[in-house]
C-alpha cells in the first residue's frame, strides 16, 4: 500500500518535538483532502540545499507530485543539482498569502537526479518546452503543514 500525505504528517508529528508540536497545533493542519488538493493546485516551491562547504541554498523550482513523490525539473550544472550531489537531501516549502490567510506544508526527504527518461512519462509531459535536462526525485519523509484561520486551502 502506497504511503498518504496525511500519514506521512501523522508520523512526522508523532515524533516531531514540543515546539513543532506546538507551533503547528493540530487543528491547524492541513487535512488529507487539504494536503493533496493544495499541492496539487500549486506549481512552484522554494526549494533547499546545502552547498558543499554547508551554507545554505535555496532556489524555485517547479514541482509535479505523485503520491508523497515530488519531481523536480533542473538544467544541465544547476546549483541545486550539484549540491544533490554531495548531499542527496531536499527540503521543499510550498507556501501562499500572508497574516491570517496564510498556508504552508513542508517536506522533506532523500532525493536522487535522474535522466530525463527515468521520469514517468506523465510527469514529463507536465513541463512545457525541452529545457530539462534531469529530474531530480524527492521521496518525502517528513511533512509539517499550517493553515491559518482564515486560509482557504
Amino acid at each position: 500500500m502506497s504511503q498518504t500525505l496525511a500519514d506521512l504528517q501523522d508520523r512526522t508529528f508523532a515524533k516531531a518535538t514540543p515546539a513543532t508540536d506546538s507551533t503547528y497545533p493540530p487543528e491547524r493542519r492541513l487535512t488529507a483532502g487539504q494536503l493533496a488538493a493544495y499541492l496539487d493546485r500549486r506549481t512552484y516551491a522554494v526549494v533547499g540545499t546545502a552547498r558543499p562547504d554547508g551554507r545554505p541554498h535555496a532556489a524555485m523550482s517547479m514541482y509535479v507530485r505523485r503520491g508523497t513523490t515530488f519531481w523536480l525539473p533542473t538544467v544541465s550544472g544547476s546549483v541545486r543539482a550539484r549540491n544533490l550531489r554531495e548531499q542527496p537531501w531536499l527540503t521543499l516549502v510550498v507556501a501562499e498569502a500572508d497574516g491570517d490567510a496564510h498556508i504552508v506544508v513542508i517536506l522533506e526527504g532523500p532525493t536522487e537526479t535522474l535522466p530525463l527518461e527515468d521520469a514517468p512519462e506523465d510527469v514529463r509531459a507536465v513541463v512545457e518546452g525541452d529545457w530539462p535536462r534531469a529530474w531530480i526525485r524527492l521521496r518525502a519523509e517528513r511533512l509539517l503543514s499550517y493553515a491559518a484561520e482564515d486560509a482557504k486551502p
